[in-house]
């Protein structure tokens, strides 16, 4: 089994499972984070495992972000099939997800408009991930 899971303030805002009790929802899932007291502010998903459009909906969704916005990207299950349209403005955050293979994995936190601040962990096969599921910790001032 495998979970992924975004955690503010020390609770679950989403979690999924593969063969687990969970959601499963493929592909990738992204979160805007307010940092003056850890909540999520908005919640999106992208099946960039079975629909070939997800990507450029993805790609234009953190272009329209403003800078300092915070985003947190993870991938679930399988993301990669579909995300090609997306990659080059996951490298442009500092979130180069472009080695990733089928059902390797990947998580990050960015700071839109500032790539030094972005934190990314990634596996890139499915039996890293299996093995090691990426995972970020990350602390805001004043959350």
């Amino acid at each position: 089994m495998k979970y992924g899971y975004l955690k503010l303030n020390g609770e679950a805002v989403w979690q999924q499972s593969f063969l687990g009790e969970h959601p499963n929802e493929l592909g990738s899932h992204m979160f805007i984070v307010d940092t003056s007291d850890c909540t999520l502010q908005e919640y999106r998903y992208y099946n960039t495992y079975a629909d070939a459009t997800a990507a450029a909906r993805l790609r234009g969704f953190i272009q329209g972000l403003s800078d300092g916005t915070v985003l947190v990207g993870v991938s679930a299950d399988e993301a990669s099939i579909y995300l090609e349209k997306a990659k080059a403005t996951l490298t442009g955050l500092g979130a180069d997800v472009s080695d990733v293979g089928y059902r390797g994995a990947w998580a990050f936190v960015a700071v839109i408009g500032d790539q030094s601040q972005t934190v990314l962990d990634k596996e890139l096969t499915e039996a890293s991930a299996t093995e090691r599921q990426p995972v970020i910790t990350v602390y805001f001032a004043g959350a």
